[in-house]
């Protein structure tokens, strides 16, 4: 459960840690990983770019990473694993409920029965080299409800068991997000919030029951990076390049109409006072509620310390926030 945080840049855990209020987020460093020709990842990486990247984001104070098991087939975490290994001054996040093949590369399934959620877990302590996960995420946003109790009746048992510290689901649906709030163990939410989608019904969920809100999405998918412009078009193994449904920001690999409308509605606006707009995007989270945890993907160390630089500012002032609301009011 979230106690309120000393500052509005840190954020106090379920265990009692005070941590920045800024994680960083592992699917892009996992590289290529597909479903069948349909890219998954985010196209190349360089993994010692991703271990030195990570490195610094440790200097400079961030203390949250999150992964998925199947972020590059396991790729992500095993990186993590060597560049953070079993540090206990480090909470690691991963998720478990996609199966891949390490050697193909390939998405081999969605599963949720306890025999897979047991052995996910095992195989993600092995990859990030850790005696017990700290956060264990269910990474299936659809799944259904009632079938979802034995899934959640399994994650108690492995924290019974000291295999995991804390539990969560990985889910944009607030009935979701709301059905396993009392269970002991069960801290946190992962949902898409940026300033395009203020997701207004989750966090109403997440602050009536004291969870913590871990922000996927908060850069737009690199929509709120600053670094695209309408022309530009991503690689041909990046995912937001595929047709996928949920892939809203980007259209063909470039982004869409719409989202280029909003952008330029409130460009200014997120980069008053210095910020640059990833800065901005970040501050805007903060703002909205005192239990965001906005996960930034990264590759580079430039890009880290462009995220960590976020911190320096604190959230956007109130004034700002009722600007940005005005401005895509009618968009």
């Amino acid at each position: 459960m979230l106690k309120k945080a000393d500052t509005a840049t840190t954020i106090i855990l379920w265990n009692g840690r005070e941590i920045p209020r800024l994680g960083m987020g592992c699917w892009a460093i996992g590289g290529p990983f597909y479903a069948g020709d349909v890219p998954l990842g985010w196209g190349e990486v360089d993994d010692d770019e991703s271990i030195r990247a990570i490195e610094r984001a440790l200097d400079l104070g961030i203390r949250f990473f999150d992964t998925a098991s199947n972020y590059g087939a396991g790729h992500s975490e095993a990186i993590i694993g060597r560049a953070i290994g079993n540090r206990d001054d480090v909470v690691i996040a991963t998720k478990f409920g996609f199966a891949t093949d390490e050697k193909t590369k390939q998405a081999t399934g969605a599963f949720a029965d306890p025999a897979f959620i047991r052995q996910s877990t095992e195989t993600s302590l092995r990859r990030l080299r850790r005696d017990r996960l700290d956060l264990l995420q269910f990474h299936l946003n659809d799944f259904a409800l009632e079938a979802s109790d034995d899934v959640f009746g399994t994650l108690e048992a492995l924290k019974v068991e000291g295999k995991i510290d804390a539990f969560g689901w990985s889910t944009d649906h607030p009935d979701r997000a709301a059905r396993h709030a009392h269970r002991t163990g069960f801290v946190s939410i992962q949902h898409t919030m940026n300033v395009f989608e203020p997701v207004p019904a989750m966090v109403d969920v997440i602050e009536r029951d004291d969870l913590i809100s871990i922000n996927r999405g908060p850069l737009a998918m690199g929509l709120l990076s600053g670094k695209f412009t309408p022309d530009k078009v991503v690689g041909e193994k990046d995912v937001r390049g595929a047709s996928l449904d949920w892939m809203v920001y980007f259209k063909d690999g470039k982004i869409a109409p719409e989202f280029a409308a909003r952008l330029e509605a409130v460009r200014n606006l997120l980069t008053e006072d210095g910020r640059t707009l990833t800065q901005g995007a970040l501050a805007w989270l903060w703002a909205r509620s005192r239990r965001t945890l906005p996960i930034p993907g990264f590759r580079t160390v430039a890009q880290v310390e462009e995220n960590a630089g976020a911190l320096v500012k604190g959230p956007l002032q109130a004034d700002v926030m009722v600007k940005i609301d005005q401005a895509l009011a009618g968009l």
